[in-house]
């Protein structure tokens, strides 16, 4: 009878395709494989408000995706900062910088200065194989408190451009799983401890979560982040519509990148770039104005999403100590700007 218990149970593990000596993991389990895996982190910068020139100082998570320390985290997070420390595990924080990043995704790569011993990487999944009803976990920072858990589930899944105007290159993962500010940029995993995402947002009306979490895939994150070179400029800004360029007096026929920060050590402010000086309310909506206005980088005109995309596989192709020249329009003034790649 025992026998046949055992046969019975092997052959029904078969049959699920489960193995047949391996029990599952609870969520508890999954927890204390990966949170190892977590890191805090902690950004600072300077942004302009309608008071004028501020400090800014940002909590988000992230997740160690290799030996020699890099870490993957949202990018707005860390894209424009100045300074960033990052809180592995052991309690230990160690000074980092934004070597990849990819803002048409919410996506960033940092590199901690020195990696401590113990620390644990994380491995990553093929999140092609993720299916709307799998049960994932999010481990992060909300609002500062580390390394607290959600769990949930896979809700949909967002091809790219559907689902965010500003975030138009992201595959989106939507799930229930609680996320709130300083989840930014945390690991989602799937049950077997394996990282299929990156936290970037929810969609709230109160402030807080709702069930209308979005994460971007670990796919998405791979293919930009790790299989292609991904630039940092260390800016932040926005494209200008023609009816913001007319305002601004941009030349004829012209469009831009209009500038509003400019991150310190970044590529961005070795060319000498500036940012914005105060906020002006354009037909309703706030906007940093007085930095630079981008007009070409590397020749190329910038006019839209498609011109983006040329100009980052134009820089993305550069060599380390390679020129790179942008045109820009300042105080009314037409300049050309260069510098060579650290």
């Amino acid at each position: 009878m025992r026998l046949f218990s055992l046969v019975l149970a092997v052959t029904t593990a078969v049959a699920l395709g489960l193995p047949a000596d391996a029990p599952a993991q609870t969520v508890g389990d999954v927890f204390r494989k990966v949170n190892v895996s977590v890191v805090v982190i902690r950004a600072k910068g300077r942004d302009v408000t309608a008071s004028g020139r501020v400090q800014f100082s940002e909590i988000g998570s992230g997740v160690l995706i290799s030996a020699d320390g890099r870490v993957m985290t949202a990018a707005h997070v860390v894209h424009a900062a100045d300074e960033i420390t990052v809180e592995l595990a052991s309690g230990e924080t160690v000074a980092a910088q934004v070597i990849a990043s990819e803002p048409a995704a919410d996506l960033s790569l940092v590199k901690l200065e020195r990696v401590p011993p113990g620390a644990v990487v994380a491995p990553m999944a093929n999140s092609d194989t993720v299916r709307v009803g799998d049960q994932v976990v999010v481990v992060g920072a909300p609002y500062g408190l580390a390394y607290s858990m959600t769990v949930g589930w896979i809700s949909a899944r967002w091809p790219p451009n559907t689902v965010y105007r500003e975030m138009p290159l992201a595959e989106f993962f939507q799930t229930d799983a609680v996320i709130n500010t300083g989840n930014s940029g945390g690991p989602m995993f799937n049950m077997a401890g394996e990282v299929i995402g990156v936290v970037s947002h929810n969609i709230s009306k109160s402030g807080g979560s709702e069930g209308l979490g979005f994460v971007v895939t670990i796919n998405t994150a791979k293919k930009l982040l790790l299989e292609h070179r991904s630039f940092w400029t260390g800016l932040e800004g926005r494209l200008l519509t023609q009816g913001l360029a007319d305002i601004l007096n941009l030349p004829p026929n012209a469009l831009g990148y209009l500038v509003k920060t400019v991150a310190a050590g970044s590529p961005a402010e070795m060319l000498g770039l500036r940012g914005g000086q105060t906020v002006a309310v354009i037909d309703g909506e706030p906007i940093v104005v007085g930095g630079d206005v981008i007009l070409k980088v590397q020749g190329i005109a910038v006019t839209d999403f498609a011109s983006y995309e040329r100009i980052r596989d134009a820089l993305a192709g550069l060599a380390r100590g390679a020129p790179v020249a942008v045109t820009i329009l300042r105080a009314g003034t037409v300049m050309d700007l260069s510098a060579r790649l650290p």
